[in-house]
């Protein structure tokens, strides 16, 4: 299945699953990480959330998706980006792949993204659609998926 790019609400996207761009810890944040709790029901959100406890840079953990219209969301925490030179390009990849491939453990079909850590984190806007598409058009030459990369704004 293909990788489509919209531009959209991540949080009116019906996808099996979609993925929050979350904190380590885990905690309601700003950007596309709030809008994801608020639309989820922040309460119930949370409560799912600390029951897990934290998440890795890189890696990815999964909650009920709530009051969305998605079955799962998928909690990932990309890198801060500090200028290039702390792994951030490898930890994003991480990012993307640990997320695909908990999607396929759940048996979906698809799954929508935000551009992860081009918010509030900081990585440049370009270079991390650039990671984005290019991890995820590797997963999808072995795996079954629709996949959407969701862009808010312009």
């Amino acid at each position: 299945m293909p990788l489509e790019i919209i531009q959209n609400d991540i949080t009116k996207i019906e996808a099996d699953a979609i993925v929050n761009a979350a904190n380590s810890e885990l905690q309601m944040g700003g950007g596309v990480c709030g809008a994801i709790f608020w639309a989820a029901g922040a309460e119930e959100l949370q409560r799912a959330c600390d029951e897990i406890g934290g998440c890795p840079v890189g890696d990815a953990v999964v909650t009920d998706g709530f009051r969305l219209p998605s079955q799962y969301i998928i909690h990932t925490v990309g890198p801060i980006w500090r200028g290039g030179s702390y792994d951030e390009e490898s930890l994003l990849r991480a990012c993307y792949r640990n997320s695909l491939d908990l999607a396929i453990t759940l048996d979906c079909t698809s799954v929508a993204f935000p551009l992860i850590s081009a918010g509030i984190y900081g990585y440049p806007k370009e270079q991390a659609q650039n990671v984005a598409v290019s991890e995820i058009e590797t997963f999808l030459q072995k795996h079954d998926l629709l996949v959407q990369l969701v862009l808010f704004g312009n």
